[in-house]
């Protein structure tokens, strides 16, 4: 068998598919299609898939947020060295003496008359009274100057606040509204992941299903050697006892039908290996016997390369994803560049409850804060730089894969084409081999021929079958991997279900 191409290009989920799977059976007979089906449902891998898009459409989700303002409780509680208190001793000091002087020497007049009763005759009083009224006014002033509190505490050192606050960003030079594009790229991304990661599922279950079909077929030509082989030792002990064959003959019959044997027990270990495989990628429990209902198949006509090299540039998921990291990368120089812009934001706060805070704070503020960086050493630039070489790496990147991509679909095609003709050659080979058996057993059975010509031409049939076998399997895996790298793994069954398809198995029929 041939080593073929394997590679990981990936597509993930088959969600709410319905399909009935009786995972106690022993055995279940299941074709290609349902076994598809049931793996998309059940896959880990495909669950996980899932899970990564939720996730980056919740990220996306939180990504608009920053559109809008942020409201925020906050509670603390302060504690400081010292109060804070304000000292206006030296203003007491500096209008005391004032006062003093003043309210026993100052001599003052024109005070108007405070009796209504007498203000029409008298309107102003004489200087003696204005003089007595003024300085009684001034010695009760110096009496509430000397008495009041000069060193005043406007701030306890330990206080607490429940206050609510708000941001609001208004222009930020162009960051959100890059990060909301990386955050709607991101979630692009997670879905070519899902369905690269369905295409590689597709893939590996053709190449398990299809193993498992090959290795049943298998088991049914080393069955059909071993009875040809007991036949033929049958025949040659018969012809022994009448004295017509040698000893010698008859050993060598013995010797390849045990070894027929052998290589049939091996075919049945083969099968429980491969079964197991294909319980495991379709996540079935472990004591599932699967019976595939699909054979083996190849297909005479097929499309071109250049077809499938189309189909991979627009589809192909590894592409695709490539492409979302080019502009995931645009994205991230657009947030450096950004950086060179100032900030503008609406903010405030409004003063719930507090404990021991100064009755001087205001209950609530509000208004707009900018901040414009002029200088960080040279950092953004460099930063703007490494983001555009990004870009350049994910171009490059992108260049090279299509060019793998191209040369492994040829590459693919090639031997699709290989496996068609050696098919052709084989239904030839096939007829001659029957044929050349046919004719050394009757001439084995006439004495004309030995045991050793009849056990060769019956291998030669064998492995005439066996390697039809094979190839048609390389087909059906080679064919799985040019639809995924294609981008189209899901028409893999619309492939397989042509009109043109041709059924294969060791029966030739």
């Amino acid at each position: 068998m041939r080593t073929r191409q394997k590679t990981m290009l990936v597509g993930l989920i088959a969600g709410g598919l319905s399909f009935s799977f009786n995972v106690g059976q022993a055995q279940s007979r299941i074709s290609f299609d349902e076994a598809l089906q049931v793996t998309r449902t059940k896959s880990h891998v495909l669950k996980q898939s899932n899970y990564l898009e939720k996730q980056k459409e919740q990220e996306m989700k939180a990504a608009r947020g920053l559109y809008f303002p942020n409201l925020s409780l906050n509670a603390d509680y302060l504690q400081m060295s010292d109060d804070i208190h304000l000292d206006l001793t030296p203003v007491r000091d500096a209008i005391t003496p004032l006062y003093q002087a003043l309210s026993n020497y100052g001599k003052f007049s024109g005070v108007p008359n405070p009796d209504p009763k007498t203000a029409s005759v008298m309107p102003i009083l004489p200087d003696d009274v204005s003089t007595a009224a003024i300085r009684g006014k001034l010695k009760e002033g110096l009496q509430q100057i000397n008495s009041a509190e000069w060193d005043k505490i406007i701030q306890k050192k330990g206080f607490a606040t429940v206050s609510a606050g708000v941001t609001w960003p208004l222009y930020t030079g162009g960051k959100i509204d890059a990060a909301n594009k990386a955050a709607k790229f991101k979630v692009d991304e997670a879905k070519q992941t899902d369905r690269q990661k369905q295409g590689e599922l597709t893939s590996e279950l053709a190449e398990r299903y299809y193993g498992l079909c090959l290795a049943k077929q298998a088991l049914m030509v080393r069955q059909e050697v071993l009875k040809g082989m007991e036949s033929h030792l049958t025949d040659a002990e018969k012809m022994q006892k009448q004295g017509m064959l040698a000893n010698a003959e008859v050993l060598h019959a013995k010797v390849f039908y045990t070894q027929a044997d052998r290589e049939l027990k091996k075919s049945q270990r083969d099968i429980e290996i491969i079964n197991q495989a294909l319980i495991n990628t379709m996540s079935l429990e472990d004591n599932q016997e699967i019976e595939p209902s699909s054979p083996l198949f190849y297909l005479a006509d097929i499309e071109s390369s250049d077809y499938f090299k189309q189909l991979a540039l627009k589809n192909n998921p590894l592409l695709s994803q490539v492409a979302i990291k080019k502009e995931l990368a645009h994205q991230g120089a657009r947030a450096e560049t950004a950086n060179y812009f100032p900030t503008l934001a609406v903010i405030g706060t409004y003063d719930i409850v507090n404990k021991d805070l100064s009755p001087y704070m205001p209950d609530w503020m509000v208004g707009v804060g900018l901040r414009w960086t002029v200088f960080d050493g040279a950092s953004r630039s460099k930063k703007v730089k490494a983001a555009q070489y990004v870009e350049d790496q994910v171009r490059e990147a992108e260049l090279k894969a299509k060019d793998d991509i191209r040369t492994v679909i040829e590459k693919l095609h090639q031997e699709l084409m290989m496996d068609v003709e050696q098919l052709h050659q084989l239904e030839t080979s096939y007829q001659f081999a029957e044929e050349y058996l046919r004719v050394r057993e009757k001439a084995f059975r006439e004495g004309m021929s030995n045991s050793t010509e009849v056990v060769d031409a019956r291998l030669n049939l064998a492995k005439v079958k066996m390697e039809r076998l094979q190839v048609a399997y390389q087909f059906d895996v080679a064919l799985a991997k040019i639809l995924e790298f294609s981008g189209i793994s899901e028409q893999y069954v619309a492939y397989q279900n042509r009109a043109g398809a041709v059924q294969t198995s060791y029966t030739f029929n």
